[in-house]
């Protein structure tokens, strides 16, 4: 495990606790900073920021999704049928 993966942890461990709504940016923020090490030619580094940052979106896509349920459920009552 790379120093960079341990950061990434980090950060997602502070995310997850602290802000929720920070994933999105934080993922936009390793799309860019990924566009500019590709422009360099630091590839492998580059490519892992496109992961981290498709990972971040994921995260915010998912707790917005479970976000959302909650108040369907709290709206209309648990479901007794599927």
């Amino acid at each position: 495990m790379k120093a960079q993966d341990v950061l990434f942890l980090i950060i997602l461990m502070i995310s997850l606790i602290r802000k929720r709504d920070s994933f999105v940016i934080l993922g936009l923020l390793c799309f860019v900073f990924s566009a500019c090490l590709f422009g360099i030619g630091n590839l492998f580094t580059a490519q892992r920021l496109t992961w981290y940052g498709a990972g971040y979106v994921l995260i915010a896509v998912l707790l917005e999704l479970m976000d959302e349920l909650k108040r369907f459920f709290k709206k209309n009552g648990t479901p007794t049928k599927l």
